[in-house]
């Protein structure tokens, strides 16, 4: 005797060795032998064959029509015999039976089971609103097949097009797109950005980081609604007159000098910070916009800025122009530069000239310093500063000794081509510009202490950087409090403070109380933005020193050994490991063969060459 029975949800057959009673022992078609509950059994039969009996019950089975065999199911549950002998219209033979038990058990859209070999007919709004989906199902496989097809193909699917965004930088893996582009890509054995790139997705490698940032950081888009500020001409014009000193791309212009002897011989060294708190009120749309952004955002060649072009503008000290500022007065002896007091005022003040990098360097450094050549604007001035500078640095208990000075980076980037250059960190102009502005912000941070007005300060402390409300020492500065004040413009942090100072100065209400949650919540906010956009510039950085070596075909480099096999190469501020580097000292120049150069994923391959003797002596 024969059975068919169902088992772990699937249908067999087998032989009967053994029975007994509520168990039977039996052999399937391929001689393996079992024991199985009596209860599963569905049918038992002679004739015919087991292999036999399964191929002609999938064969009835197969030429049913499931529609049919749905209309002729009762509304209520009924076993599969019971709809068999409907269906065929006499008691139905052990094959016949089978077949409509396959059939429903393979149609679980039409009929559901309830049972061992008992089944319920869907209700027709239910049946059809399964067959719909059943059918969109469909029609989604079919289009993902074509998806993948075209993918494996290096074509684009048309039906890609407006949805690039979210494929390169945000995918869904429950949307056919993208199951169908992961398909592809174990297909071609290219990752989800190199195969759109081969299919034409991606023709900007640059756009692609960019658009990148912003797809997760501006989502709205970069721009600015149309606002207007007041920008305060009722303040008091001072009598000095002041220069800035910045990059050449510098629009931002956050901050000014001015040199003045006085009738009692000392000079009067004023530093004149942009005042963008003037016109921008607590609450605005300005305020909202630039408390959302928090800081500036650059890269080479771009920048988005934290506030608009039009607020920019009223508040930026650029030349040949009159401008609201937050002005620091020193006071120093004539003879020695011993600081002998300090003020600070809300004014208006004249901004003569925009000094540049570019052009100032040549011109004021150590070597004309030293050599007196003071034929250049502002060289008067500017020497006094440099003697101040210095005095204020020996003041702060940091040694003057330049002998390994650091060298820093200048992206430029015009027609899309890159140009790379460098400039040793600790020049004079770099040094008048650091010291007064730490002075500045360490006299704001002690001005606000002193007078317990809540602030944001920058403390240093085993080493770890971090922000505070509360002023604590900047162990690496050497200076008691420090405060971000300095750069208005381009920082939130910096703004904020200045509102605290300006009300201060002004005999009015803070804005921010001690422990205010707000200043909590933008130190927070600032924290993680600032980190953020760092990370952006250094990614966009390292873009474009792989597109300074394509772009000068760069086959070999000299390189500097960082520690084990990571490597930075000699004129570019490029780093990578080098697998095929023996085992070389810190500070060992190497010689390498530049390979392949991946602008998407920001890498680079290269081979170990040689190793020469010479050894850097500055560090970036």
């Amino acid at each position: 005797m024969n059975i068919f029975y169902e088992e772990d949800g699937a249908f067999k057959v087998g032989t009967i060795l053994a029975d007994n009673t509520t168990s039977l022992q039996v052999e399937s078609t391929h001689g393996k032998r079992s024991k199985i509950k009596v209860a599963s059994v569905l049918l038992r039969f002679t004739q015919p064959g087991l292999a036999e009996f399964m191929a002609q019950a999938e064969g009835i089975a197969a030429g049913m029509d499931t529609e049919f065999l749905w209309e002729c199911s009762p509304q209520d549950e009924f076993s599969f015999d019971a709809l068999a002998s409907e269906y065929f219209g006499h008691a139905p033979n052990p094959i016949e039976a089978a077949g409509v038990l396959l059939r429903l058990h393979s149609s679980p859209i039409h009929f559901y089971k309830k049972g061992k070999g008992h089944y319920k007919a869907a209700p027709p709004d239910a049946l059809k609103s399964a067959l719909a989906s059943a059918e969109k199902k469909r029609r989604q496989a079919a289009l993902q097949a074509r998806f993948t097809e075209e993918l494996t193909g290096f074509a684009l699917p048309p039906e890609f097009a407006g949805k690039l965004p979210q494929l390169l930088y945000k995918p869904d893996r429950n949307t056919p797109e993208v199951k169908a582009l992961e398909a592809a890509c174990a297909v071609t054995r290219l990752s989800a950005t190199h195969l759109l790139q081969r299919c034409g997705a991606i023709p900007s490698t640059q756009d692609y980081h960019l658009q990148r940032f912003l797809f997760e950081h501006f989502p709205h888009g970069t721009g600015f609604p149309e606002i207007t500020v007041e920008t305060h001409p009722e303040l008091p014009l001072a009598e000095d007159v002041a220069f800035s000193i910045d990059d050449a791309t510098t629009t931002e212009i956050d901050d000014a000098f001015s040199v003045r002897q006085l009738a009692n011989g000392n000079w009067r060294i004023g530093v004149h910070i942009a005042a963008p708190a003037l016109g921008i009120a607590p609450g605005s749309t300005a305020d909202a916009i630039a408390a959302q952004r928090l800081s500036t955002v650059y890269m080479p060649g771009d920048k988005i800025t934290m506030l608009p072009e039009s607020v920019v503008q009223a508040f930026t000290l650029s030349a040949d122009n009159v401008r609201p500022s937050l002005s620091l007065y020193l006071e120093v002896d004539a003879d020695t530069l011993a600081l002998t007091g300090t003020e600070s005022r809300v004014e208006r003040i004249h901004i003569a000239a925009n000094l540049r990098h570019d052009t100032l360097e040549p011109v004021f450094n150590e070597a004309t310093l030293a050599a007196g050549k003071l034929d250049y604007p502002f060289a008067q001035e500017l020497s006094l500063l440099w003697g101040l500078a210095q005095k204020l640095e020996a003041v702060r208990g940091k040694s003057a000794d330049n002998s390994t000075q650091q060298i820093d980076y200048n992206f430029h980037v015009e027609n899309d081509r890159i140009t790379i250059s460098t400039r040793q960190r600790g020049s004079p102009i770099d040094k008048v510009v650091a010291e007064l502005m730490i002075f500045v912000n360490s006299e704001w941070g002690k001005l606000l202490a002193t007078h317990d007005v809540a602030g944001i300060y920058r403390t240093q402390s085993g080493g770890k950087v971090k922000m505070s409300p509360v002023p604590a020492p900047h162990q690496g500065l050497g200076v008691d409090q420090y405060l971000w004040s300095s750069s208005p413009l381009r920082r939130y942090v910096d703004f904020v403070n200045q509102r605290q100072i300006i009300s201060l100065l002004r005999g009015a209400a803070p804005v921010y109380a001690q422990n205010d949650t707000a200043l909590f919540t933008i130190m927070s906010d600032f924290d993680s933005a600032y980190t953020t956009y760092n990370e952006f510039q250094r990614n966009m950085e390292r873009y474009w020193c792989l597109r300074w070596l394509l772009q000068e075909n760069m086959r070999q480099a000299e390189a500097l050994v960082l520690r084990e096999n990571l490597v930075r190469l000699a004129d570019i501020p490029l780093t990578g490991r080098i697998s095929s580097l023996p085992e070389l000292a810190p500070d060992t120049r190497v010689v390498l063969e530049i390979s392949e150069i991946d602008l998407l994923d920001l890498n680079f391959n290269a081979r170990f060459i040689s190793a020469k003797e010479e050894v850097a002596t500055c560090q970036p």
